[in-house]
């Protein structure tokens, strides 16, 4: 589905499980390359010690990779699968204040996605993704597991 990148921002805005926990995307990067999210501390994810829940930090950061991935490979013709297939979480300063994080795609990220999926018909690749709270601390220190498999990949034949 051809949808574009301010689209796709409020479309991520209203989806209820990211607004009910106050993630909001400040925007899709030029051809979906980067995105920035902020999580806005609320009475709605705030736990008992005042800070933002683990829970809503993660639910932050899971998706984006993989959106990012749908959005840049997706092309008529190819089906792909694509999801976090894993996550390695660090909690490393309480979030009592706001949070946000950049994701980017590079040209180097993209290129080796394509030459797996055309030579293996899957890619599997760890992903940073660094939360900062307000003074620019990093509060939280995630690793993002992303699986791609092209639904239409036929081994060639020897």
């Amino acid at each position: 589905m051809v949808i574009s990148e301010n689209a796709l921002k409020w479309i991520m805005r209203l989806y209820p499980p990211l607004l009910f926990q106050r993630i909001w995307v400040a925007g899709f990067d030029k051809g979906f390359r980067g995105v920035k999210v902020r999580v806005f501390k609320s009475i709605l994810n705030k736990n008992y010690n005042g800070s933002i829940f683990g829970g809503t930090i993660f639910a932050a950061a899971d998706p984006f990779y993989p959106v990012l991935f749908d959005r840049v490979l997706n092309t008529p013709g190819r089906s792909l699968r694509i999801w976090s297939k894993s996550s390695k979480i660090d909690f490393l300063k309480p979030a009592l204040s706001s949070l946000w994080f950049n994701i980017k795609l590079s040209d180097a990220d993209i290129d080796l996605a394509i030459q797996m999926l055309n030579t293996t018909g899957k890619y599997e690749q760890c992903f940073p993704v660094d939360i900062y709270n307000k003074n620019n601390e990093v509060c939280v220190s995630m690793m993002n597991e992303v699986y791609i498999r092209d639904l239409n990949f036929t081994p060639a034949a020897t």
